[in-house]
């Protein structure tokens, strides 16, 4: 069929011709009006096609096209030497016409392009200059209040500097009898003839204190050279640490530029001077007569506690004659209120108590306790009571909670409220009658690992829970928490109050965390100030102990790791020496870690025990 619509007349006749260039441009024809005539139905082609034959075309092409339909019916006419040459028909207008309205719409086209192009760039170009010029604007601030800081430092290191030589200038004074006032490190005293003795015994103690306080420039720079490697190997980190105390600032007082001078508060127990003496108050007096730099003695205090101990040795170990016994694992380690006793407990279903001086000083072969109370179940932990000095309290695995007298090695409470398993036991520091889980029944979802109450209120106590959260709860009202705290991944097997608002808390996730409770008075936190890594903790209780900014936690790689609450990084680790019983010789024994840590009071002493039931006493040196 279409082949009789491609067919000119000429080769419709039976004369036999073939092809001819003008029978070619009687198809093109044909192949135009397609091309400009659409149809909706197959039968609408074909009538169309069927009138074409005699050179009849739609009305709508006409219309629309007329200059395409009388080209299309001059290269059909029936007569071939009427019809156009091919030459013609490629210089035709028609032809020509569309040709340069096609270029013409290319070149628009490709103009079109190259403008979007070269606005897409002009955009990404604009986009990525702000960026940058954000960048340099943050860092022209930052360097603008590195520079204030800088300078806040050298002003106390030359008032530091000023104070040392007074004191030395003083000293030759004093040394030559010239001088009837005598400083004590600042402090003033008047001379009197009857007490020239004392005074004299007095102030030499004074001026080694200063020495110390304010030594010469070279023991300055061996000092700062030997603690300038830690420095460099955590440098990100205090970084870090460092910017994240000025971002406080720059919230508090609203200019960070000008931060030095509004801040006025001073930390107390900041290591520039001796606590009651001139050296500080004179350090830290700007020239407007305002104390400065609040936030920078805190930060000082936390690098200074995190450089001030450089190892933890070991000053005593317990020697036990049951140490060898699979069942050893000890499971709490505690001191009683004067710090003079420990007790130990765990898997034995034992609770020992040992004298901690005669573990210190004397150096035996086998320590045997004092005290040592049998239970029917293995332990869970154990607390002391801050007021009465006999009275511990116990958990155990059978859901008992107990309260012995230590002096008659006796039970004189019993509490059978739980059924199942009591992972953590506390007395109230505030109130040393409030144990908890004594004063009432807290429902949760999921298993309780961890409980302290709060340390100058019986009123609050803290949970860590086993579905990753720890819960604050005002014992008036149990029925729901006062405030949840969220950001562990996994669960939450020790709680500790640093203070009465700040919180830590050890999770199976690999980390510890420091909480504020003062800074959100949301009922949900998911903002830990602090995260601290670096141990190992994925199923075990690892131990958890706080003591003046340092907190003392275990791994599961039978090390000890102490933080300070200031930096996220370990500030020392102690690795427990196993040691084949056969062969004599040192091993790495991966089943062992660290099941208890408790500090010594406010002490820099740490008793530590492991899986195996060793104990150490370790101190920070």
């Amino acid at each position: 069929m279409e082949l009789n619509w491609y067919t000119s007349p000429e080769e419709a006749d039976d004369s036999g011709g073939g092809a001819t260039f003008a029978s070619d441009v009687y198809r093109l024809g044909v192949l135009l009006f397609e091309l400009f005539c659409s149809f909706e139905t197959l039968e609408e082609k074909m009538r169309a096609m069927a009138n074409l034959r005699y050179r009849v075309l739609p009305p709508q092409l006409l219309l629309k096209w007329p200059k395409e339909a009388s080209f299309c019916q001059l290269m059909m006419h029936p007569v071939p030497d009427t019809r156009p040459k091919m030459s013609e028909v490629l210089q035709s207008e028609f032809l020509n016409q569309s040709r340069n309205s096609l270029e013409e719409r290319e070149a628009a086209l490709r103009l079109r392009e190259e403008i979007e192009e070269q606005e897409l760039l002009l955009d990404f170009l604009l986009q990525l200059q702000k960026r940058k010029q954000d960048i340099a604007d943050n860092l022209q601030d930052t360097v603008a209040f590195l520079s204030s800081d800088i300078n806040e430092v050298l002003h106390r290191q030359s008032a530091l500097g000023q104070c040392g030589n007074f004191s030395i200038e003083l000293d030759k004074e004093v040394s030559s009898g010239t001088v009837e006032d005598q400083s004590d490190c600042g402090s003033r005293k008047r001379f009197r003839p009857e007490l020239h003795a004392v005074d004299m015994e007095e102030h030499s103690r004074s001026l080694e204190e200063c020495s110390r306080t304010v030594p010469s420039s070279v023991v300055i720079q061996e000092s700062v050279l030997s603690k300038s490697s830690r420095l460099m190997k955590n440098f990100k980190k205090l970084e870090t640490a460092y910017f994240l105390a000025r971002s406080k600032l720059a919230r508090q007082v609203g200019n960070p530029l000008r931060s030095c001078d509004q801040v006025v508060k001073r930390t107390t127990g900041s290591a520039v001077g001796t606590e009651g003496s001139s050296i500080d108050d004179f350090a830290l007096e700007g020239h407007s007569g305002r104390r400065q730099g609040g936030w920078m003695n805190s930060f000082l205090e936390g690098l200074c506690r995190y450089l001030s101990f450089s190892q933890l040795k070991v000053r005593a170990e317990l020697k036990q004659c049951d140490l060898l016994n699979s069942s050893n694992l000890v499971c709490s380690v505690g001191f009683d209120r004067d710090n003079e006793f420990f007790a130990t407990a765990g898997v034995n279903k034992k609770i020992k108590v040992f004298e901690y001086n005669m573990i210190v000083n004397e150096h035996r072969d086998i320590h045997y306790p004092v005290v040592e109370m049998s239970n029917k179940s293995k332990l869970s932990c154990i607390s002391w009571n801050s007021y009465m000095k006999s009275h511990i309290a116990s958990s155990d695995f059978d859901g008992l909670v107990q309260v012995w007298d230590v002096t008659r090695s006796q039970v004189f409470v019993e509490m059978r409220e739980h059924e199942r398993r009591v992972w953590s036991v506390d007395f109230s520091l505030a109130d040393p009658t409030k144990l908890a889980g004594s004063v009432g029944t807290i429902r949760t979802r999921a298993n309780v690992c961890s409980v302290q109450f709060q340390p100058d209120s019986a009123r609050s106590i803290a949970i860590g829970s086993a579905d990753h959260k720890i819960y604050c709860y005002d014992l008036r009202n149990i029925r729901a928490p006062y405030c949840t705290l969220v950001g562990h991944t996994k669960t939450v097997s020790y709680v500790k109050y640093v203070d009465a608002s700040t919180i830590v808390s050890g999770s199976t996730d690999n980390s510890l965390k420091l909480w504020d409770l003062s800074t959100n008075q949301a009922r949900v936190i998911d903002n830990p100030v602090q995260t601290f890594t670096g141990h190992t903790n994925t199923k075990n209780f690892v131990g958890l102990s706080i003591s003046d900014g340092y907190i003392a936690t275990g791994s599961e790689t039978n090390e000890v790791f102490v933080y300070h609450k200031a930096f996220p990084m370990p500030v020392l680790a102690y690795k427990f020496n196993v040691t084949d019983p056969i062969s004599g010789q040192e091993i790495d024994d991966q089943s062992q870690f660290i099941s208890c840590v408790c500090w010594r009071g406010q002490s820099s002493t740490l008793l530590s025990a492991n899986s195996s039931g060793n104990i150490k006493v370790l101190e920070m040196d």
